[in-house]
């Protein structure tokens, strides 16, 4: 049997679009999930601090592991 590999992800990078659509619906003053970074930050960044959370959660995503920094 032959295995095939693939340069895809596994999981489909969230696109600018689905990504503002799950921060509108975030709501404000709840506590910090597992990433430390309160909405309020997320929700009153411009586009493109939000574009940089965006790259850095599908890179995590992708990659499949934390950045060693952040152990």
């Amino acid at each position: 049997m032959t295995e095939m590999h693939t340069a895809e992800p596994l999981v489909p990078e969230q696109s600018a679009f689905e990504f503002v659509m799950v921060i509108k619906k975030r709501k404000r003053h709840k506590s910090l999930g597992i990433d430390q970074i309160p909405v309020e930050l997320i929700k009153s960044g411009r586009r493109i601090f939000r574009s940089e959370i965006r790259n850095l959660i599908n890179f995590i995503r992708n990659k499949g592991e934390l950045p060693e920094e952040w152990k």
